[in-house]
């Protein structure tokens, strides 16, 4: 896709995805900014760490100077600030979130599977009112807020709510077959009907705002498969058939009749 010149925004991940280095790796040599979900005993080292010959032997691979951390553990004594990344339909979303500097410990193996320092990124946590605690990967940045930080975190909600209209109002969770091929082209339907969707409420936004408006967004944001309730009719002019019409224009003609009358 990036060959073919498709753009990417942040990719987001749970931490599924986010505790896996090869899968940050990945990203990384794409060039892709990230911002990923990842468990609390995640380890990390601070920015200042350095590799050192080992004690009492030579010959040998330099190790970390300092011992890593959990990301939990690195979190816990820091500031913890509230912060808002945007407003929902009813009211201000809004959580307490800390972000320091680290290297995560994903780089090559030097022994007993402990892993050298890797690149420098974002170590975000997230404090839910319920008192639940998140953790999060990021490469943006370092001069990024943490205000962007994490509203680039919580965008993943778009995804998720894709994905359950996908499953339970377009019939992606009805696939009872037992192919790769069968469900490809299911999941494939699917997202087509989706974007279909998306498209008839854009139009609809677009005839209501009208041309080169930029209205506040309403208060009660719609949902990405919302159909439009008036969609724009077509008002290109009609086929007109030739003198010897065969079947798929006269076809098109009597679509286009039915839809005149």
């Amino acid at each position: 896709m990036l060959a073919a010149g498709a753009r990417f925004g942040t990719v987001l991940a749970d931490a599924g995805y986010g505790a896996s280095a090869a899968f940050r790796h990945g990203l990384d040599e794409r060039r892709l900014r990230w911002a990923v979900g990842i468990p609390r005993t995640q380890k990390v080292h601070g920015t200042g760490v350095r590799l050192v010959p080992p004690p009492g032997r030579r010959a040998r691979r330099p190790v970390p100077g300092e011992e890593p951390r959990t990301a939990e553990e690195v979190l816990k004594d820091l500031p913890w600030e509230r912060v808002t990344w945007r407003r929902g339909t009813k009211g201000a979303l809004a959580a307490r979130f800390a972000s320091t500097r680290v290297r995560v410990g994903d780089g090559p193996v030097w022994g007993n599977n402990r892993h050298l320092p890797g690149a420098e990124v974002w170590l975000v946590g997230e404090w839910r009112g319920a008192g639940e605690r998140k953790y999060y990967l990021s490469n943006l940045a370092p001069d990024t807020p943490l205000r962007a930080l994490a509203a680039a975190i919580k965008a993943r909600w778009v995804c998720e709510q894709a994905h359950q209209q996908l499953k339970q109002e377009l019939g992606l969770g009805h696939f009872e077959g037992r192919s790769w091929t069968g469900l490809h082209r299911h999941g494939l339907m699917t997202c087509i009907a989706m974007a279909y969707l998306q498209h008839l409420r854009l139009a609809e936004h677009r005839r209501r705002t009208g041309p080169g408006e930029n209205p506040a967004p309403r208060s009660g944001t719609a949902t990405i498969a919302e159909p439009a309730r008036d969609a724009p009719r077509d008002r290109r002019p009609p086929l007109r058939a030739p003198r010897r019409a065969g079947p798929m224009s006269a076809l098109q003609t009597s679509v286009q009749a039915g839809r005149r009358s």
